[in-house]
């Protein structure tokens, strides 16, 4: 849907100990949105953070919040995570029984609503919810641990999306495995936001703007060649 890439940095892979300087320093370097993974130790097998340290952390960004919800039950949580100042909220396919009660609710709250897929679910379980649908989430590793490897079968799935989405102003994301050399595949698909946590925040934060750019160009070109 965007003519250029959008890059949302995961501050998974940040320094926890100073998120809120991370978010600040990774925007400075050219982050697009930021992206919060977030993990109850149920839906997977890991637990991240909640509600009151992204309230913490908002008033460090303008930048839009984009938030991944990876927990069960997910619903009676949305208000809590609108209230933070999440301005996109993502569900998964998998972990809601009304997915589009879930969507609505969303937008009920104010919020954009996304639907995230992981890599063996099949993209036709969200073709009657599209007109509810801000954004599309497909994971590219399976969920709960960052700095995993990236699954190519997924790229035909992006593709797939793509055609399913027609002309709906819909964002493609994809989350897991980013780097400079898999986000080419992504973006030639279909793909027009990109999640990237242990490429991004490796090295330093000295590094992260050479390391967003890198991402953004070799995106951007697959792009154009696309087009």
């Amino acid at each position: 849907m965007s003519e250029k890439t959008i890059i949302a940095p995961s501050v998974l892979s940040a320094d926890f100990s100073r998120l809120g300087e991370e978010v600040e320093t990774v925007c400075r370097a050219g982050a697009d949105w930021i992206h919060l993974d977030v993990m109850d130790g149920h839906f997977v097998p890991n637990i991240t953070f909640g509600p009151p340290v992204i309230k913490a952390i908002r008033n460090r960004t303008e930048k839009v919040f984009d938030c991944h919800l990876m927990i069960a039950p997910v619903d009676s949580f949305l208000g809590a995570f609108a209230d933070a100042g999440c301005d996109i909220i993502t569900v998964h396919a998998e972990a809601t029984t009304h997915l589009d009660r879930s969507l609505q609710a969303i937008r009920d709250l104010g919020c954009k609503a996304g639907v995230s897929l992981n890599p063996s679910t099949r993209e036709n379980v969200i073709e009657y919810v599209l007109d509810r649908l801000d954004l599309i989430l497909l994971m590219t590793v399976n969920p709960g641990f960052g700095g995993q490897a990236f699954i190519p079968s997924v790229v035909e799935k992006v593709r797939r999306v793509k055609s399913m989405i027609g002309s709906r102003p819909i964002h493609i994301e994809i989350d897991g495995g980013v780097t400079p050399e898999t986000a080419p595949l992504v973006a030639a698909a279909g793909a027009d936001v990109l999640v990237a946590g242990s490429a991004v925040f490796k090295g330093g934060s000295e590094a992260y703007a050479k390391s967003i750019a890198a991402i953004r160009a070799a995106s951007d070109g697959a792009m154009k060649k696309a087009a």
